[in-house]
């Protein structure tokens, strides 16, 4: 009888390595961006505590199906995101060039990013527009609830900046208006270097 007890024990201690060994590399990496910030002054973007700007319920249309779809659909990839009007401006598509050239950039470690345009209006979409930025998540969403979502810098608007969330779903990091393209590339890069995530 003592040895099937400890025969359970061991059992039970073997289950809880094996999950800890699972859940570390998550752990370490929330960690170390959220409570640490070893370097948070050396990063060229904004890092935001996701606890202050929690994802809101968003229901979100995407523009090449026309499914509703939440952002949480997405978990999993580090999402970078911007926000404008259909219309896209030059300064709009320009964004949305350089997200798709920083993924680009970002070499193997590339498809642990996705690209997300969160159209703030109901008008269409620029088909030339289209082709330079496939692969792109165009999704409808409420400009209201993202107002009250995303932070800004002072003077400017919620279209002016690339977002980052993270993999768990965090909003963790706001870039400047006319972001320098080399300056958010080394961000990403080390981030996707020091996450065990996505």
């Amino acid at each position: 009888m003592e040895n099937v007890d400890n025969k359970k024990i061991a059992g039970r201690w073997k289950l809880f390595a094996v999950l800890a060994v699972c859940a570390a590399p998550m752990i370490a990496s929330y960690f170390t961006y959220y409570v640490i910030q070893p370097q948070a002054k050396n990063n060229y973007g904004t890092i935001l505590d996701p606890r202050q700007f929690p994802v809101p319920p968003l229901s979100l249309v995407n523009e090449a199906d026309g499914k509703t779809i939440a952002l949480a659909d997405l978990n999993g990839k580090w999402l970078m995101v911007q926000v404008d009007q259909a219309n896209c401006t030059e300064t709009c598509q320009k964004k949305l060039l350089e997200m798709r050239q920083l993924r680009v950039a970002q070499g193997k470690a590339m498809d642990r990013i996705e690209r997300v345009w969160l159209i703030t209006d109901t008008q269409t979409v620029d088909e030339k527009i289209k082709p330079g930025i496939a692969g792109t998540h165009l999704l409808r969403a409420d400009r209201a609830m993202l107002e009250k979502w995303l932070p800004v810098d002072s003077g400017t608007h919620i279209q002016d900046h690339i977002y980052l969330i993270d993999p768990l779903g965090n909003l963790m990091m706001r870039f400047p208006k006319d972001a320098d393209p080399n300056k958010v590339k080394k961000d990403l890069g080390k981030l996707l270097k020091a996450s065990a995530i996505g």
